[in-house]
């Protein structure tokens, strides 16, 4: 048996997890989580961690200050992919006027998860 020790990133609690796997790596129990969500949280994290890349990309084009915009991937991607997702938008340049929501690259870096803005730039 293996135990891991997380703190639950789910809400503001922080709960301190323990998880415990058998010797095949599956998730035997979770504890020391004050609601589901927590559970959930340290079976996926010790399973199939995932994380939201956030960054921002010159954008060609916007009128005034303003010539960066915030983007992220749409959901979570594997944990070993954020590399690959930060090398894919190396030299990206996104044309103005971009939204938020606008896809600024579709299935980035394979992943089949698009890299989404998150402000306005015109």
């Amino acid at each position: 048996m293996e135990e891991r020790n997380l703190i639950c990133i789910n809400c503001p609690m922080g709960c301190p997890l323990t998880v415990t796997l058998n010797d095949a790596g599956e998730v035997v129990s979770v504890t020391g989580n004050t609601c589901p969500r927590g559970e959930a949280y340290g079976r996926k994290e010790v399973t199939n961690p995932t994380r939201i890349v956030t960054s921002s990309l010159p954008v060609s084009g916007a009128k005034g200050q303003i010539a960066m915009v915030s983007v992220k991937t749409a959901s979570d991607i594997p944990k070993g992919a954020i590399f690959d997702v930060v090398r894919d938008m190396k030299g990206l340049v996104v044309e103005a006027p971009v939204h938020i929501g606008d896809v600024v690259k579709a299935d980035i870096a394979g992943t089949g998860v698009d890299l989404v803005a998150t402000r306005d730039v015109e």
